[in-house]
């Protein structure tokens, strides 16, 4: 069936922005918002409204800062700042990111089988091919097109919620007038929420993809680095409508949740699976279905970005050639690192370790990571002999400035009641 003309032009016109946006909801972020609608109901719904603009700035700076320097943010570390700042960032980053993907491939093998009668290993290991394969053997339209339509898999969070009865009047107050209880549980939950929503790997992701992205539409015709204010605009939109897809994922995600499993007791979600079979008894099997192919189809878009990320940091770090739009044999230690951290993920997720604890315990380290990396993301973006006159505007510090408070308060916060 051919695509109506309209349909085919919207998806033609998504760019980094929008599959960026769409990977940010992958099986961890699947879980830990279902674990925060979970635990506090709708208590926490109010953070997809409020991370939004944050999220917006953040990832909006490091398209920036990809698109005028023509790096990524390993390659302006590199060439601009002490090397021993990006080492760090890169072992920290590679170590959860990797972590990521094993909880990733091991919540998509563990939804899968409960589909079909194969071992949980042996599908973790099919995806990772499936997906490797995709990575290494396709162009990168090709690569850009497959992940477009996973983009499609978040639609299955929006029509969960209308398969059930949701107190509307409650749910509108929360998300706007929220009332809520600190407690340490709530606390290390919206830690992971801001964590895995103001995510780190994302910050490399974006600022390298929009690189990759320029030079396959620009620099055929052109033979230098050239960016207009059309580009920095069409930029911005596409960043701004990638966030706001994904948050708003994020919104129906906990209030799916927040409406079946917390006013029944299932407050504790400890693996992707039950994240989706607490869901059956309560919602039926359409909606157990649409929740189980989310996570799969997110899973699919995000661990390549995942890894692609690692693969952009230490490239970056260690000046290698890189990048997807390069074929295996110009780029092998680029496509290596790729092969690596998927295969290190399948085999912890091989070890029996709960995906969800691993997920999780990612979301509060990438919460833990975020801060300090905030701050090196807006020195380049205010620092004039990298950005040249593009660099940041009022708002956009003041947004910066305001996320880099929320997410330390956040952090110290949860150091202190986890000392007591």
């Amino acid at each position: 069936m051919r695509l109506p003309q309209s349909a085919r032009r919207f998806l033609h016109a998504l760019g980094p922005g929008i599959i960026t946006g769409a990977a940010d909801d992958d099986p961890s972020g699947i879980t830990t918002y279902s674990q925060a609608g979970a635990l506090a109901g709708f208590q926490l719904l109010w953070t997809a409204v409020f991370t939004t603009p944050l999220m917006i700035s953040i990832q909006e700076m490091c398209a920036r800062i990809g698109l005028v320097t023509g790096m990524g943010l390993s390659g302006v570390l590199r060439k601009h700042y002490h090397r021993s700042i990006l080492y760090v960032l890169a072992i920290v980053v590679t170590i959860a990111n990797t972590i990521n993907i094993g909880a990733d491939i091991a919540g998509m093998a563990e939804t899968t089988h409960l589909l079909v009668n194969i071992p949980q290993w042996s599908i973790a290991v099919l995806y990772s091919l499936v997906i490797l394969c995709f990575v290494l053997f396709s162009s990168y339209h090709m690569l850009v097109r497959y992940m477009k339509w996973l983009v499609l898999a978040l639609l299955c969070y929006f029509l969960v919620p209308f398969t059930i009865h949701i107190p509307w009047h409650e749910v509108w107050r929360q998300t706007f007038f929220p009332t809520f209880t600190i407690t340490k549980e709530v606390l290390l939950v919206f830690v992971g929420v801001l964590g895995t929503t103001i995510s780190p790997y994302l910050f490399f992701w974006q600022a390298d993809i929009e690189v990759e992205d320029h030079k396959n539409n620009a620099l055929k015709k052109i033979q230098r680095w050239i960016v207009t204010k059309n580009e920095l605009t069409l930029m911005r939109e596409d960043v701004t409508l990638g966030m706001i897809l994904s948050n708003i994922t994020m919104w129906f995600i906990i209030l799916t949740t927040a409406v079946t499993l917390f006013p029944n007791g299932i407050t504790n979600i400890t693996t992707a699976q039950q994240a989706a079979d607490a869901l059956r008894p309560l919602v039926g099997d359409a909606a157990y279905l649409l929740f189980m192919l989310g996570i799969v189809g997110t899973g699919l878009l995000t661990i390549p970005i995942l890894a692609g990320s690692t693969s952009y940091v230490l490239s970056g770090a260690f000046g290698w050639t890189g990048g997807l739009d390069k074929p295996f044999h110009k780029a092998k230690k680029f496509y290596a690192v790729i092969i690596a951290s998927t295969f290190l993920g399948v085999l912890m997720s091989a070890l029996g370790i709960s995906p969800v604890h691993m997920l999780l315990s990612t979301a509060v380290l990438y919460g833990v990571l975020a801060p300090p990396l905030i701050v090196i993301i807006m020195h380049i973006a205010n620092n004039r002999d990298i950005m040249k006159t593009h660099t940041n505007g009022f708002f956009s510090n003041i947004l910066g400035t305001t996320t880099l408070i929320l997410m330390t308060a956040a952090v110290g916060l949860l150091f202190y009641f986890g000392l007591r």
